[in-house]
């Protein structure tokens, strides 16, 4: 079952492939909803701008005084936390353009 964008809840209700709990669909207006999902992507580009500097720290960081092994588990760390910072932009992104055209088409 998916979670509601907005309280994290269960829900099997999607409002423009959007999760959204009942509670939740019924206590929001279009143009707060709009609000949420644009706040939802400039939070992830936020994450995901803060996940390439770190990882730019880790790659600038090499040659390193640490052992072979921490470098490597650093360089992929790192990196795991950016592509999962930058799918989640891109999962907003989607969000966010599929309610903005569903809207237009009604």
């Amino acid at each position: 079952m998916a979670q509601c964008a907005y309280c994290k809840a269960e829900t099997q209700l999607y409002f423009a492939n959007l999760p959204v709990c009942i509670r939740c669909a019924d206590a929001r207006s279009p143009e707060q909803t709009c609000v949420s999902l644009m706040q939802n992507l400039e939070d992830a580009a936020l994450r995901a701008d803060a996940a390439s500097e770190a990882f730019q720290k880790v790659i600038a960081d090499i040659p390193s005084n640490l052992p072979h092994p921490d470098g490597v588990q650093r360089i992929k760390n790192a990196s795991q936390q950016l592509t999962k910072s930058r799918d989640e932009m891109m999962e907003a992104n989607r969000y966010l353009d599929d309610y903005v055209s569903r809207r237009r088409s009604d």
